[in-house]
């Protein structure tokens, strides 16, 4: 009798568990409200307003956009690459947007909306006359990221280059404009917008005649939390039919990746 009085209280665990996971939509409902990790890294994806100190950006309206779908209101709270993995699975926050595009070793440890939203790849900023035009440029010199880019393996495995990792995208350029760095790699939009419209950058330029292995972008959420993933991942789709998404980014000043508009093909063309 002791193994199946084991097996049962097993089965039993499994299923608090489960059923544990699962309340979070629950949850979110009840309170009435969704609390979303944003990556504030500055514009388009997202940055404070200096004026109300509210978040604001790409991001944040992403985030609206699944508050809207759920028909609750919504939080933002802003995380790094150094802490939102952390953020997400301690439960400070209910989801990531947090321009943390899908991969192989991230989907082992967290859930992710299937659906994605856009594709982003890594650009890589340098100061002119650098003599840096190609990714194979980089090769045995120091490059600055982000904590936890996704932009890490490739440029170190396959370009050769020293990476230096720190703790966010702000940390990364400013050792980029103290030297301590040759080139910084981040997600292409921030960096095509910062060298175009700023003038404290008009002595720097992208440097990569291409992105860094561009990937999609996705909402993630905990482990086992089949019940948001499904919820959410119909939102997006309803983006995608109603071509919100290409609104959106136009808005922003962002261009629209060719997958954007494969999407929006492919769902217009499927019932609600």
């Amino acid at each position: 009798m002791k193994p199946l009085r084991a097996a049962l209280a097993a089965t039993l665990a499994f299923t608090a568990l489960a059923a544990h996971a699962d309340a979070t939509l629950d949850k979110i409902r009840q309170r009435g409200k969704i609390v979303v990790g944003v990556m504030l890294s500055g514009p388009p994806f997202g940055s404070i307003d200096p004026v109300t100190q509210k978040h604001v950006g790409y991001n944040v309206q992403l985030s609206e956009g699944v508050a809207k779908g759920l028909g609750v209101g919504l939080e933002t709270v802003q995380v790094q690459p150094s802490n939102r993995v952390q953020f997400l699975q301690q439960g400070k926050v209910d989801i990531l947007i947090a321009n943390m595009q899908w991969t192989q070793e991230r989907s082992e440890i967290l859930s992710f909306v299937p659906t994605p939203f856009e594709e982003v790849g890594g650009a890589a900023i340098a100061k002119k006359g650098s003599g840096i035009s190609r990714w194979e440029d980089l090769r045995g010199k120091p490059v600055c990221v982000s904590q936890g880019s996704n932009f890490t393996r490739p440029l170190a495995e396959q370009y050769g280059a020293q990476v230096k990792a720190l703790r966010g995208q702000p940390e990364s350029l400013l050792a980029l404009r103290g030297g301590n760095c040759v080139a910084a790699v981040h997600v292409s939009p921030t960096l095509r917008e910062l060298v175009a419209g700023n003038p404290e950058w008009k002595d720097y330029e992208i440097a990569s005649p291409s992105d860094l292995i561009p990937s999609p972008s996705v909402i993630w959420l905990r482990k086992g939390e089949a019940d948001t993933e499904a919820a959410i991942d119909r939102i997006v789709q309803d983006w995608h039919r109603k071509g919100w998404l290409i609104e959106v980014e136009k808005r922003h000043g962002m261009t629209p990746t060719p997958l954007l508009h494969q999407l929006h093909e492919k769902f217009r063309k499927t019932p609600a």
